[in-house]
């Protein structure tokens, strides 16, 4: 069903991957709206088409049937106008952190001076000040993520599309890593769709929750999360997260 105010709009989207020798079907009706300024994650098992959606989402693929509508994007153009970050950092070893930060802006043809200068600003307000000139070997998993970020934000997208940002990192990195991401998203307006297989984290970062079945995916379920934002962490003890948590991990199971 299409959601006319909705920033995102996927209708009965299908898409087989075909190979040499045969073809598997790996999304299958799948519809999915996204609200502007909304954080909605995909749970689901693996290899049931998170990550696909999200490359047809950004523009890296395309689907063989049905509709996709972001709103101010055109659809055929979508490909580095919605700003995607990947499972893993993939900071380039032989640039620094700032040469890292803004290497999207770069390629979209902006000067290195203006590009440093918007990429400071961001660098003061991550805490990452005086690791501008730091190779990414010399720097923790949170903070190289951090950078990740930071590249992902200059593209001033109004939709970020984000592949388990948090899941190489160890788990009082990852905590830090959500309420760090939980306090941007307070702080700017962004449309958000995170993929991930982490229950607790698809609860404590979302407005809503798309649970997708085993492959080919479908949406089994829409889940709305009943704690506003901003939250802190404190809210993974409130009885209703608890048993949300039970919930879907019950229908996980149940695949």
């Amino acid at each position: 069903m299409v959601s006319t105010d909705a920033k995102i709009n996927v209708t009965d989207l299908d898409k087989t991957i075909r190979g040499k020798d045969k073809s598997l079907l790996v999304l299958r009706k799948v519809n999915l709206h996204v609200m502007e300024g909304e954080v909605v994650s995909i749970l689901g098992p693996s290899g049931c088409g998170k990550t696909t959606l999200l490359n047809i989402l950004a523009g890296l693929d395309e689907a063989d049937v049905g509709n996709l509508n972001i709103s101010g994007v055109q659809t055929s153009k979508r490909l580095g106008s919605v700003a995607y970050m990947q499972q893993k950092d993939l900071l380039l070893p032989w640039r620094s952190m700032l040469s890292n930060a803004i290497l999207g802006l770069e390629v979209q043809g902006v000067s290195k001076d203006i590009a440093k200068d918007r990429a400071l600003n961001y660098f003061e307000e991550f805490g990452l000040s005086g690791f501008e000139d730091e190779y990414p070997f010399a720097l923790s998993g949170g903070m190289r993520q951090r950078v990740a970020f930071i590249r992902t934000l200059l593209l001033d997208s109004d939709v970020l599309l984000l592949d388990e940002p948090f899941s190489a990192l160890d788990a009082l990195s990852r905590v830090r890593l959500q309420e760090w991401f939980l306090e941007l998203m307070d702080s700017i307006s962004k449309t958000v769709v995170l993929v991930t297989h982490d229950v607790e984290e698809a609860i404590f970062l979302s407005d809503r929750i798309y649970v997708m079945s085993a492959r080919p995916g479908e949406i089994n379920e829409i889940i709305s999360i009943p704690f506003s934002r901003p939250r802190d962490f404190d809210v993974v003890g409130h009885e209703l997260f608890v048993q949300l948590k039970t919930r879907l991990l019950s229908i996980l199971r149940g695949m």
